[in-house]
């Protein structure tokens, strides 16, 4: 397998996760927490207000970077549609 067909898959399980319904469920369940041990703290408790705001970073970031696989797969196939089309025409 090449880099781009290993990107492409990479892409492709991301977006099958990304589209998972247990997926969704658990990261939204995770954000629901985070938030409520954030709103639950004390103003003045900075050290878990700061713990509570990581992991709220850590979990986008993992959706992030999935997205992002998603976007590279993408631009992959779009790029070789174009080629295909390009080849076509001439």
């Amino acid at each position: 397998m090449n880099d781009q067909e290993t990107m492409i898959k990479y892409g492709e399980d991301c977006e099958t996760l990304l589209k998972s319904e247990p997926f969704t469920r658990v990261i939204n369940t995770l954000v629901d927490q985070t938030f409520q041990n954030f709103v639950n703290s004390k103003p003045e408790d900075n050290k878990e207000r700061s713990i509570t705001y990581y992991h709220y970073r850590a979990l986008v970031d993992v959706v992030n970077t999935l997205k992002q696989q998603v976007s590279v797969k993408d631009e992959i196939l779009a790029k070789a549609d174009n080629g295909d089309n390009s080849q076509e025409e001439a």
